[in-house]
């Protein structure tokens, strides 16, 4: 009999958890309880979940702040996580978003609709795998400036190992495969998130964003990706083979 998906449930309101703990388990899943952000560390650094509910206002520690440390853990980056808060603001859903997480739901909520985002996440963070291998042309086209190494789920640029989230790693992943490619947000959408993601209309954008910070680290003068405006986003073919110090 297969393993039921671990789901950890990070909610400081335990009638809140208890009404989730019963939903979860009741559709097949096997939840478990963190009343606190040091109990979700303990409790993911011990068994990494297939998934994780985070409320954002925790008593012990915001939970953007336990989404970035839960990512900074050995395989937290590949964990979908899903922000349940009692803030509505725009600006709340787009900072979650730069982060990188899969969904946000606002209370109150119907934890009917929570299980559902919830097997919505994980049918889309088993299909990135099933994007393409490059092909060694497209790989060698510069090979002084990325390095893809599929088995890792890393990339190199000039040399120095990027740290990505899953999504992050998917769009970079599929635009070094093809240099010069224009791909739409659709495109975009259907082969790194699954296509499902109905959620947040500024979800590409969001990536893109945090993903043009992470390449400036590296090479503060030069913008590999590209927009074109109506169209979608592509890797330029005209970055240098090597940075000059």
């Amino acid at each position: 009999m297969a393993l039921k998906p671990r789901i950890l449930i990070v909610e400081d309101e335990s009638g809140i958890a208890d009404t989730l703990q019963y939903v979860l388990a009741t559709d097949g899943f096997a939840p478990v309880w963190a009343s606190t952000a040091e109990d979700a560390i303990r409790l993911f650094s011990a068994e990494l979940p297939a998934l994780a509910v985070l409320d954002v206002g925790l008593p012990d520690l915001n939970g953007f702040e336990l989404f970035r440390r839960l990512q900074a853990l050995p395989g937290g980056n590949q964990v979908p996580m899903l922000f349940l808060t009692a803030r509505s603001d725009e600006i709340d859903r787009v900072v979650g978003l730069e982060l990188g997480a899969d969904d946000y739901i606002a209370k109150p909520f119907s934890p009917r609709e929570l299980v559902a985002r919830v097997r919505t996440i994980l049918r889309r963070s088993a299909r990135p795998n099933a994007i393409a291998t490059p092909t060694p042309a497209a790989s060698a086209s510069a090979p002084a400036i990325w390095a893809l190494d599929e088995e890792r789920h890393q990339i190199r640029f000039y040399g120095k190992a990027l740290e990505l989230s899953r999504y992050e790693y998917g769009v970079l992943r599929l635009l070094v495969q093809k240099p010069g490619r224009v791909f739409t947000r659709d495109e975009l959408l259907l082969q790194v998130w699954g296509g499902d993601n109905d959620s947040f209309d500024r979800t590409v954008d969001a990536h893109i964003k945090t993903l043009r910070a992470k390449l400036k680290l590296v090479a503060p003068g030069h913008d590999p990706i590209r927009t074109l405006r109506g169209s979608g986003y592509a890797l330029s073919e005209e970055l240098p083979a090597t940075l000059t110090s």
